[in-house]
């Protein structure tokens, strides 16, 4: 099972979300990491709900949640999932 941590601007991201969608968002990634393994990870990137995104510095991907968006790097050496940034469709990519 890997282990979910916030980077501390997750907060803003947020205070910017309803409580509903915050309960919504916090649920998914639980069974997200519960469920989280090579295959799994495979099988959502087939079904176009984790993408790997572009980038020269450091390896992102992004999960889709209903309308929103979470960023978010794997250490597969310590089982975590950092969660960089949590926005709606339109903020995600600026």
């Amino acid at each position: 099972m890997y282990k979910i941590d916030f980077k501390s601007s997750v907060k803003k991201d947020f205070n910017k979300i309803n409580k509903a969608d915050i309960f919504f968002i916090r649920n998914s990634l639980k069974e997200f990491s519960n469920n989280f393994s090579k295959e799994y990870e495979t099988t959502l990137m087939q079904s176009g709900k984790i993408k790997k995104l572009k980038g020269k510095t450091e390896i992102l991907y992004r999960l889709k949640l209903r309308s929103f968006r979470v960023i978010y790097k794997k250490y597969e050496e310590r089982l975590i999932i950092l969660v960089v940034h949590v926005t709606t469709r339109e903020g995600a990519y600026k």
